[in-house]
């Protein structure tokens, strides 16, 4: 998967792949989705009984959730957004962009070299005051 020329993106899980492989962006995109399923489904990283703590690398695992989420949308922005556009639907992908850009922001979720592939996008996004 690719997010312009620049940018290329293997899929590995660490488990049943260990070393990164090609895949197309809709591969890549399901074996992300099932991967993220896995782990919030895992009551060792995201435990489902109140008061049941949270393991010491929970805000590693978000961080490459988040990270990997990013990619798709580095994708759909740099390979689909014209598509997008044609179908007048720029406006909803941009909102949700926005979302979660802010959001991982406000947490430090993604590291900034990790945003270059829309790094001019997110910075008409996040204006300073």
């Amino acid at each position: 998967m690719t997010a312009g020329p620049k940018y290329e993106y293997r899929w590995a899980d660490g488990v049943q792949i260990k070393k990164p492989i090609e895949v197309s962006a809709p591969k890549y995109v399901e074996y992300l989705m099932d991967w993220i399923e896995s782990q919030l489904d895992d009551e060792s990283i995201f435990p489902q009984k109140l008061g049941a703590p949270f393991p010491p690398n929970f805000k590693e695992v978000v961080k490459t959730i988040f990270k990997r989420l990013f990619r798709v949308y580095a994708h759909i922005y740099h390979s689909h957004f014209q598509k997008i556009v044609s179908l007048k639907e720029e406006a909803h992908l941009n909102t949700c962009f926005k979302h979660f850009i802010l959001f991982t922001c406000e947490f430090c979720l993604i590291d900034k070299k990790e945003l270059a592939p829309l790094q001019e996008l997110i910075d008409s996004i996040i204006i300073p005051y």
